[in-house]
C-alpha cells in the first residue's frame, strides 16, 4: 500500500464547507463532553487535508496544528484557512514532527485506512499526546454495505485483487487504496489506549452531539439503530472512540 499523497485532488467532497462544518461541530461536541472547556487546550489535527475543519477547531481551542501528507491540501489550508492560532505543516509518512507530549487533544477522523501502517500512526499520536490527553478517533468498519471513500457497495469486504478490479471497472481509480478493519482489528489497533466509546451515545443523544442530521430523537431510525447496534456492534458502519493516553 502506498500513501495517497494528493487526496484532496481526487475527493472534491473535502471542499464541501457545509458538510465539513457539520462534522467539525460533532467533533467539538464530543471533545467538550469529555474535556469541558476547550479554550485552554492545544489540538493536533492529524490528516487535516485542506484545513476547513482545522480552522473551526481553532475557533474553540487555544492553539491548533494541522498536519497532512496532502501537499495541495496543505497549500490550500495555508492560503485560505489560516488564523493567528492555527498553523499547518506538510509531513511525510506518519511522523508529525511535533514535540513529545505537546498536545492535549488529537483528532484523527477517517484517516487510519489511508496509511500503510496505522499502528505506527497510533504510536505517533500517543507520543504527541500528553498523559491524560485524548485522541478523537473516528473509524470506518470494513464490514459495511457501502464503502464511503469510493461509494461502491461491498467494496471493502472484497479480497484485494477483486477490489482493485472493481474500482477500475467503476472508473474510481487504478486500484483500491484503503485498508479498512473490522471492529476486532480496530480494537487491536488502539490497544495501547484507554477507550471511551461514544458510538452509541451519539445515537442516543443526537441533539447533544450535533448529530440530528443523522438521526432524530424518538425516531424509528434511532430505535432501530440502537437495537441493532446493541446486539450486533460489529456491524456498526462507523466507530466513534476517544482514545485516552495512559499516564
Amino acid at each position: 500500500m502506498q500513501y495517497q499523497e494528493r487526496f484532496s485532488e481526487t475527493h472534491p467532497e473535502m471542499y464541501d464547507a457545509g458538510a465539513r462544518r457539520v462534522k467539525a461541530d460533532k467533533a467539538l461536541a464530543i471533545l467538550e463532553d469529555h474535556f469541558g472547556d476547550l479554550s485552554g487546550l492545544r489540538l493536533l489535527d492529524f490528516g487535516c487535508s485542506n484545513g476547513l475543519m482545522t480552522r473551526w477547531y481553532g475557533e474553540r481551542l487555544k492553539e491548533v496544528v494541522g498536519v497532512d501528507i496532502d501537499e495541495p491540501g496543505i497549500a490550500y489550508a495555508t492560503a485560505h484557512n489560516d488564523a493567528p492560532n492555527v498553523r499547518y505543516e506538510l509531513i511525510h509518512g506518519v511522523e508529525s514532527g511535533q514535540p513529545d507530549a505537546s498536545f492535549d487533544v488529537v483528532t484523527c477522523t477517517h484517516v487510519y485506512e489511508h496509511v500503510p501502517d496505522p499502528a505506527a500512526m497510533l504510536d505517533e499520536i500517543r507520543r504527541a499526546l500528553r498523559p491524560g490527553g485524548a485522541c478523537l478517533f473516528i473509524a470506518g468498519n470494513r464490514l459495511t454495505w457501502m464503502e464511503a471513500d469510493n461509494g461502491l457497495p461491498l467494496l471493502s469486504v472484497l479480497p484485494r485483487g477483486l477490489a482493485d478490479g472493481y474500482v477500475k471497472l467503476a472508473g474510481k481509480g487504478d486500484r483500491y487504496h484503503e485498508r479498512l478493519l473490522t471492529v476486532r482489528g480496530l480494537r487491536r489497533l488502539v490497544a495501547g489506549f484507554d477507550v471511551v466509546d461514544y458510538t452509541l451515545r451519539v445515537i442516543r443523544e443526537p441533539a447533544r452531539f450535533k448529530a440530528k442530521d443523522l438521526v432524530s430523537d424518538g425516531s424509528f431510525k434511532q430505535r432501530a439503530s440502537l437495537g441493532l447496534m446493541s446486539v450486533a456492534y460489529w456491524m456498526c458502519p462507523t466507530y466513534i472512540w476517544l482514545l485516552v493516553r495512559r499516564p
